[in-house]
């Protein structure tokens, strides 16, 4: 939702009138209502909103997923505007992949084109090949991987354009299918947005998650938590334990908070921090909401956080888009990622002084300990608001990523 909410003020300048057709909030399981969000629509954008079957009608079979609830609802929708009006391209960007089976459907019928926004992996091998449990758990996510494997390689086939988030997916594609053309993808982040960042530290949550004057010194992630963010998370707190054992008073003051860490919605969220902490034995030191808040109660958290932490995940091919707000909110910040991720290229093409540490696989590297403990803790990193260099960053505004958004637009909507 967040690339095209961010894109929705900058379509028109660039020659696009764009139809939002999604699901109606009341259908989405765990879904968090944010007022704000709606105040940074221009005005004019029309929006459609499909019902389908409510979650508490199937959650007594165990299923939750939004396309099965959801799906058939939001193609009768989108089939109603297509015969009645005249449109030039669809946009699927969700991480809802069974919508992407409509694009080659519509196309036979309306004879529209379609782009893809690849979020995320649709097939996906990292669990399988670390062992690690996947969300939902293995049962579902096999299932979707079955349904993925069957439906992507004909989607792709007929997809006029394709962007993504991370450089590592077009490669991925291709490894998978040696016809498909890695070039063809364009990466594009998310567009960050300081208006946002500015109306987030504006509107301070009536019940904070995070204590304000309190004499403690906060550190501040949100986002996802999950098995693939237990290298990262394991090398911070062992860096964090060693600072306790050589100057405990002014550890005793340091507080962690991780904010929005499952995808499920209450009570079905399970702490991936926690466990971790403890088993570290820095748990009295660090506070896990896995529920999900609201987009700008998160942002506000960043942008009023004494410290910012931003984790990588275990895959190098993790999205660099994240770290946008943290840059944006301009407080200390401690990024830690995969030594492969772009997030490094990224941030030295930036000039940024964040604190940047790379590591590998391995949670026992004490190289990387040694240096969060040093750079971050022991010699005030976590005190030195990092430098924004304003004209490096400009390409990543939610109106640049937008004007090249639509530059995808305009080849896809030339060819059919």
């Amino acid at each position: 939702m967040q690339r095209v909410r961010l894109a929705l003020p900058w379509f028109a300048e660039n020659g696009w009138e764009p139809v939002v057709l999604a699901v109606h909030p009341d259908f989405v399981e765990g879904g968090v209502r944010d007022p704000l969000l709606e105040k940074t629509y221009p005005a004019g954008i029309r929006v459609i909103l499909a019902r389908g079957i409510p979650q508490r009608l199937t959650r007594p079979f165990r299923i939750g997923s939004l396309w099965l609830r959801c799906g058939r609802a939001l193609r009768a929708a989108g089939e109603r505007l297509l015969r009645e009006e005249k449109f030039d391209l669809v946009f699927f960007s969700t991480t809802q992949f069974g919508s992407f089976t409509l694009g080659p459907r519509w196309k036979r019928t309306f004879g529209v084109p379609y782009v893809l926004d690849y979020q995320d992996p649709w097939v996906n091998d990292h669990y399988a090949r670390t062992g690690q449990r996947p969300p939902g758990g293995r049962l579902k996510f096999a299932l979707s991987q079955w349904s993925g494997r069957r439906h992507e390689p004909r989607v792709l086939r007929e997809a006029s354009g394709v962007i993504s988030v991370s450089d590592a997916y077009g490669p991925q594609l291709a490894a998978r299918y040696p016809w498909f053309d890695a070039s063809l993808v364009s990466v594009l982040p998310f567009g960050a947005s300081e208006a946002d960042i500015e109306l987030a530290r504006a509107h301070p949550p009536v019940r904070p998650l995070v204590p304000v004057g309190d004499g403690f010194f906060h550190h501040v992630y949100t986002g996802r938590g999950g098995a693939d963010m237990s290298v990262a998370l394991t090398l911070l707190f062992r860096a964090f334990k060693h600072f306790r054992e050589t100057r405990p008073e002014a550890a005793a003051r340091i507080r962690f908070h991780f904010i929005g860490t499952s995808y499920a919605p209450p009570p079905l969220g399970r702490e991936s921090v926690m466990p971790i902490a403890h088993a570290e034995k820095v748990a009295d030191h660090v506070h896990e909401h896995c529920g999900r808040v609201p987009y700008f109660e998160a942002l506000h958290y960043l942008a009023t956080a004494d410290a910012i932490i931003a984790l990588g995940s275990n895959d190098p091919g993790y999205s660099a888009s994240k770290l946008f707000p943290c840059i944006l909110a301009r407080r200390p910040l401690l990024v830690l990622f995969h030594r492969d991720s772009p997030v490094h290229a990224f941030l030295q093409r930036m000039e940024s002084s964040a604190a940047c540490i790379a590591f590998t696989a391995a949670p026992t590297d004490n190289a990387v300990i040694d240096r969060i403990e040093d750079d971050w803790f022991s010699h005030g990193g976590l005190r030195r608001t990092p430098v924004l260099n304003d004209g490096a960053f400009t390409p990543f505004t939610a109106r640049a990523m937008t004007a090249a958004l639509a530059a995808v637009f305009n080849q896809a909507a030339s060819v059919r």
